[in-house]
Parts: C-alpha cells; sequence; structure tokens
C-alpha cells in the first residue's frame, strides 16, 4: 500500500543519463524496433548535418556481427579540448550531458536536422558500450563509455566514462568514428533491420547531392552483396526519377527549381506522369514532413497559381473559367521538396509537420519565381501545355465524381442502397470503441455475423475482388459497388473531401483468407486506402487481421497455429495422435472458431498498418499494383524467396492425420 506521507524527501532527482533509461520512451518515441533504428538516425543524422554543412564528402555506416552499429563521416572530429566550464573534453560533454551540442546557435552549423542536443548523449545512455575514435589535428583519440550495474548504488550507472580520452598515436585521418551496442535490458529487439537502415542512407543520399554514403551490413552471409554504396550527383532530381520507375512519364525531363531567400534554401523536382495519384513528398533538414507544413502551403500556393495563370495565357481556361483547383494540377505529379531552415519547429501527432510560419511566403515567393521564369521558357511550352490540359482532364474528372456523388445521395444510393443486406452494423455509440471487418466473400461473412460481438464490431462482405484503383479516376472509383459500399460505411467520403471526424469506426480491419486471392484482396484495399485515405493509416485506423493455419486438435485439447513454426511447437506441444486440420479459408471456420481465433479481442492477434516510408510505399505501390509487367517481375524475381526452408518438423515417425484441406 502506498504512504500517505509525501514530502521532500519522496522526490526521486535522477542524474545525468539516469533519467533517459528511467523513462526511454520520452527521447526516443518507443523501445520497440523503431526505438531501436532511432539510436543509429542520431549518430547518422550528426554525421549528415556534418556533410550538408560541407565539412564532410563521406559517411560510412555499419552492421557488425556482435550486434553493433558504427557511423563514420570524414568531416572535422569531434572536440576534444576541455570544456570552458564543465573541464572535461567537448566529446565526453556531447556523449553524458543532456541538452548539450553545437547545434544551439548558427556558428556551427548554419542548418542541422537535430536541434535538440540529446541525440548522441541519449545513445550513449542506452546502449551496453560506446566508443567514439576521432581523427582530428593529426592525432587519434579514443574514449569509451559503459553502462554497468552499481552493486553499492543498487543501480545501473548510464553511458559513464571507463577512462580518460586517449590518444592512440598519429594520423592523417579526419573524422569522427561512433560505435554501439544497444542494451538488450532497455529494447525488445537489439537486431537493426538491414533493409530499413538501407533505405535510409539511400534516401539521404538523394537528399545531399554529391555525399557518398556507404553501407556495410556484415551479418550478410555473401560478402559480394555485404556492401552497398550511394553517391547521386543529381540530387533529388535523381531521386524523382527513382520514385517513378514503374510509371509513364509525360516528359523526360525532371523539372528542377532551386532557391535562396532570407536563410532559407528551397529545391524542388517535379515529373508528371500519367496516373492519377498525388505524391508529393517534402522534407526540412533532411527531415521527412509526412504532415506537410508551412513549406508545403508555399509550394501549393504558388504552384497553382502560376500554372493557372499560364492555362489563361494560352487560352485553356476562359475568361469565364474558374480556376483549376489545386489538386488537379496535381495529379499525377511527383515532386521532392526540400528545405532547408535554420530552427525549424515540427509540430503534428508525430512531429511530422513544420510550424514556422514565416517559411510559408518565402518559400512561395522562391517557386513563384522559378516556376515563372520555366514556364516563360520557350522550350518547355511543350511540357507546360501538356501539364495544364492534363489537369483540365482533372478537373473534368472531378466535376463528374462530384455530380455523382451528389446525384447518389439525392437517391439515397450512395448512403444506402449499396449496403442493404451488406453491412451487419453493431450498436455501440462510441465510434472509437467500434470496429469493421472487411470480410472475404459471403461465406465468411456470414460466419463472421454470426460469431461477432455485434455491441462494438460491424462485418462488411466483399462480393468478389473490389476494383483495382492505381491508376484510376476518382469517378471511376466511385463508379465500384464495393468501395461505395465501404465508404459510406466508414463514413469519412474520399480524396480531398476525406475527414476522420466523421469516421465511424476506431478500427477497421481486414480479414482474408491467408491464400494468394486473399494476399491480393489485402493489396487492392491497401491500396485503396494509400491513395484515397491516407491519413486512416496515418492515424493507425488500419488493421489486418490474423487468422491461423492450422487447428491441431487432440481429444478435447485445441491448439491454433498461425504459421509454420508455431505449427511445430504446437504438435510438439500436443504429442503424437492429434488431427490436424489445414485452413483453406476463414469459410472452413464456423462461428465459435472465427471468433475465438480471429476476433476475440482478448485472444487474437491483429497486424496494424503503418508507414514508415512514404516514398518507398509509393513506388512500391505502382510497381506491384501497376500496369507495367516488367517492373513488377523484375521486382518479384530480386526480392521474392521461394526457396523458404520448411520449419515444420513432426515428431520422428509421426504423420499427421487431416481434415479439411
Amino acid at each position: 500500500m502506498a504512504s500517505n506521507e509525501y514530502n521532500a524527501g519522496n522526490i526521486q532527482v535522477l542524474e545525468g543519463l539516469e533519467a533517459v533509461r528511467m523513462r526511454p520512451g520520452m527521447y526516443i518515441g518507443t523501445t520497440s524496433s523503431r526505438g531501436l533504428h532511432h539510436l543509429l538516425w542520431e549518430i547518422v543524422d550528426n554525421a549528415i548535418d556534418e556533410a550538408s554543412n560541407g565539412f564532410a564528402s563521406e559517411v560510412a555506416v555499419t552492421l557488425h556481427r556482435d550486434g553493433s552499429a558504427s557511423v563514420y563521416d570524414n568531416g572535422r572530429g569531434m572536440p576534444v579540448d576541455q570544456h570552458p566550464t564543465l573541464g572535461i573534453p567537448g566529446v565526453e560533454v556531447i556523449f553524458t550531458v543532456l541538452h548539450a551540442g553545437g547545434k544551439f546557435n548558427n556558428e556551427n552549423y548554419s542548418y542541422s536536422g537535430g536541434l535538440h542536443g540529446v541525440g548522441a548523449s541519449v545513445v550513449n545512455a542506452l546502449s551496453k558500450w560506446l566508443t567514439v575514435d576521432i581523427f582530428r589535428n593529426w592525432s587519434h583519440y579514443r574514449m569509451e563509455f559503459t553502462s554497468q550495474f552499481n552493486p553499492k548504488e543498487g543501480k545501473v550507472e548510464a553511458g559513464k566514462p571507463s577512462g580518460p580520452l586517449q590518444v592512440l598515436g598519429n594520423t592523417r585521418k579526419k573524422g569522427t568514428l561512433v560505435r554501439f551496442l544497444p542494451d538488450e535490458e532497455i529494447f525488445e529487439d537489439i537486431r537493426f533491420n538491414g533493409d530499413q537502415v538501407s533505405r535510409r542512407l539511400q534516401e539521404l543520399a538523394y537528399l545531399n547531392k554529391g555525399i557518398r554514403i556507404s553501407f556495410t551490413d556484415e551479418r550478410v552471409a555473401d560478402p559480394a552483396n555485404r556492401t552497398r554504396e550511394f553517391c547521386f550527383d543529381g540530387g533529388i532530381t535523381d531521386y524523382v526519377q527513382f520514385l517513378n520507375a514503374g510509371k509513364t512519364a509525360l516528359h523526360s525531363d525532371v523539372i528542377y527549381m532551386e532557391g535562396r531567400r532570407d536563410s532559407v534554401i528551397c529545391q524542388a523536382a517535379i515529373q508528371y506522369t500519367d496516373g492519377f495519384s498525388e505524391s508529393l513528398f517534402s522534407y526540412v533538414n533532411n527531415i521527412n514532413t509526412p504532415e506537410g507544413g508551412s513549406h508545403e502551403t508555399g509550394f501549393k500556393a504558388a504552384f497553382t497559381k502560376c500554372l493557372n495563370d499560364y492555362a489563361r495565357k494560352i487560352g485553356l481556361l476562359k475568361d469565364r473559367d474558374a480556376n483549376l483547383a489545386g489538386e488537379d494540377f496535381r495529379e499525377g505529379l511527383t515532386c521532392v521538396l526540400t528545405t532547408m531552415v535554420k530552427n525549424p519547429q515540427f509540430e503534428g501527432q508525430t512531429k511530422g509537420r513544420l510550424g514556422n510560419s514565416e517559411v510559408r511566403p518565402v518559400v512561395e515567393a522562391i517557386i513563384t519565381q522559378q516556376m515563372t521564369d520555366w514556364l516563360d521558357n520557350l522550350k518547355n511550352q511543350e511540357t507546360a501545355t501538356a501539364i495544364v490540359s492534363k489537369a483540365v482532364r482533372a478537373a473534368q474528372a472531378r466535376e463528374a465524381a462530384r455530380k455523382a456523388r451528389d446525384n447518389a445521395r439525392k437517391t439515397n444510393a450512395l448512403e444506402a442502397a449499396p449496403l442493404v443486406g451488406k453491412l451487419a452494423s453493431c450498436t455501440g455509440r462510441k465510434w472509437e470503441d467500434n470496429e469493421l471487418f472487411i470480410v472475404e466473400g459471403d461465406s465468411a461473412g456470414g460466419s463472421a455475423k454470426q460469431g461477432r460481438d455485434r455491441r462494438f464490431q460491424a462485418i462488411l462482405p466483399l462480393r468478389g475482388k473490389p476494383l483495382n484503383v492505381e491508376k484510376k479516376h476518382l469517378d471511376q472509383v466511385l463508379a465500384n459497388e464495393e468501395f461505395r459500399s465501404l465508404i459510406t460505411a466508414l463514413g469519412t467520403s474520399i480524396g480531398e473531401s476525406f475527414s476522420l471526424d466523421s469516421l465511424k469506426y476506431g478500427k477497421v480491419i481486414i480479414l482474408s483468407d491467408a491464400d494468394q486471392d486473399g494476399a491480393h484482396i489485402r493489396a487492392i484495399l491497401l491500396t485503396f486506402f494509400f491513395r484515397y485515405m491516407k491519413d486512416l493509416i496515418n492515424t493507425g485506423h488500419v488493421y489486418i487481421g490474423m487468422p491461423p493455419l492450422y487447428k491441431v486438435q487432440k481429444g478435447s485439447k485445441v491448439i491454433y497455429a498461425y504459421d509454420d513454426r508455431e505449427l511445430a511447437k504446437a504438435t510438439k506441444a500436443i504429442g503424437k495422435g492429434y488431427v490436424l486440420q489445414r485452413y483453406k479459408g476463414l469459410g472452413e471456420m464456423n462461428p465459435e472458431q472465427l471468433w475465438e481465433t480471429t476476433m476475440d479481442p482478448s485472444q487474437r492477434k491483429l497486424m496494424r498498418v503503418s508507414i514508415e516510408d512514404a516514398a518507398l510505399v509509393d513506388r512500391l505501390t505502382t510497381i506491384l499494383m501497376g500496369d507495367k509487367v516488367e517492373p513488377r517481375r523484375d521486382y518479384i524475381s530480386e526480392h521474392a524467396d521461394f526457396n523458404r526452408p520448411d520449419d515444420f518438423e513432426l515428431p520422428e515417425g509421426q504423420q499427421p492425420s487431416r481434415e479439411g484441406a
């Protein structure tokens, strides 16, 4: 029982880096895989800041066999002289004192992604050990830090120097090498994802033209595949071409704009495709801003005004015509927008939106000037006319979609007719507690309707495969009965008029069979959500249900297995003489089984869908769901593993008896 006494003696003071270990989520968000990789990004960002400010030309990242990671840059090297007030080497200050760093003014770094000054020290606090090698002043320095349990104090002392700063010898080398091992007592799993690290480094190479970034994963068995190198002399122009691989471009040359005003640097690379979706990716000081912000607002305003003015100039818009909407000009647009800001202020649920109000007019002025110059150039007239013509067609399609919506509402077709006999709604009045299961087929839908808890679970069965919305206009999507039903059930509308304020369900759960057809339906639905309801994913409302693949039964004892690895454990645990059932689909489960395995919140498994890298998702969606066969074939050939080892091993001499499939 807690004591009623509460006085100054009850107040705990956490000194140094102890607070970081006590509450790691306050500093890195989570101790899951995302938090683990956040440690690496902190050190990588420091190296990139050194390079983007002109002090380094190379960055090297290595994932070592012992689980540690290292980052090297050939920049100036961290300070090794004594701090004037703390009396310890500058490098020790950087790694042991929170809110200490060289980025709080603009003297050391003009532009920086990390202004909070906690990056390096937090990495040290959450690591088992950390070593920093500094190559500076023709000398090689080293300092080592460890987190160890102090039996006298009864606690872990975080990131303490193992000894003084050492001078190991002379060198011609320059820069800083940081190597650290994340603490397994802090993180759920300390294994770095090599593919994820490689993708982020490739993105940084695109955003920082000419900087050479190498990535080595020593854990890869084949030495020939351990190292990758990224360097793009075209910068974000190359990035746009990479993103448009698999798409049909309307013009071969990427439109590039760059300008600087009031210490703000703005760059934009643009290329149109014959698609119907908008792909705009913005960054501030190398940090992705998926929620946009003042820089995006300024870009869109200038871009829309310049193209409207041009449309009137060439006669595609008459005096009596209204201006085209921004969304019309952004149909089929692929754009990478980067902005460098001296003191960025990030806002939003995930700190993914730039809040500096002074940035908008500056970006707007830069883009207006650059876009006007491009449109006035005679050699660009053909491309400019093609862009405006596409926007006019987009406006016509948007108007057709609006009329279709209005007519449908008038006749109640959109609001009710598609749902008659389909949606089994729930009775709960709290939308955040309600769940909508999108179920494949009438058979599974019938089982789900019978097995659900109707107080908070609604069921929407799909009849056949929905439309693949990739490269479809909004009016074509609205003409599809399955998607009209889904839009009506969710209550959010779609596209530019999408609003979370009217969402009727806190969880939208895709529930399909664990076979190729089921995977295809999941892919189609996720493509729809990504293209037309992206905020539904970004706010964490979209899930994938995980039905079991196997039922292992012996007498009254039943174990469900969700993959081959779990099946091996289940058969071992249940012993000989069991009956094994392999589920072909959800329709093979009776209502009680479906509830018990897949719908009961206390027992089920759900996978929440999130967008870690919007640019990557955009590119893969085009490759996998687009109409070009060759890029899809190449991707599958490179990434699919058709020789996956079978993890399922029966006890020696045991043969399963099978029911069902």
